[in-house]
């Protein structure tokens, strides 16, 4: 993958602007902050977000990926303060499940999620080069 970054921009924090890749698609449905039971253990943002990232991990490796391959995240939270007051937890919490893999972001409030508890639900693309 290549990250496409404009000369005469101001270089994004912790995501890209843009991601050229070439290779197998893998696309991983929103993945919220329960364990493989579909329980919540954790009740506070950060921990959701832990949770569901590590989901996401679970699912590509299912296609043998990993958070390498990711391309582009979707991040739907309830709280944007929340979010904004745990950001750095959260950016700690990412590069340890994650890595230093930054990919395209977008970041957007919703009124609420599918289940009640969920605080946070995280869509995935990765792009797996061919061998």
């Amino acid at each position: 993958m290549r990250v496409l970054q404009p000369a005469d921009w101001a270089r994004p924090r912790g995501y890209s602007n843009g991601i050229e890749a070439t290779g197998r698609l893998v696309f991983v449905a929103g993945q919220i902050g329960w364990n493989k039971d579909g329980k919540f253990e954790r009740h506070d943002f950060p921990g959701q977000f832990e949770q569901a990232l590590r989901n996401i991990v679970a699912v590509l490796a299912e296609a043998g990926a990993g958070p390498e391959h990711v391309a582009r995240l979707t991040w739907f939270i309830t709280d944007k303060k929340a979010y904004l007051a745990q950001a750095k937890e959260v950016g700690e919490i990412y590069r340890r499940v994650m890595g230093r893999n930054f990919p395209t972001m977008s970041v957007v409030q919703v009124s609420a999620l599918m289940e009640d508890e969920a605080l946070v639900e995280i869509e995935a693309t990765a792009v797996v080069t061919q061998v």
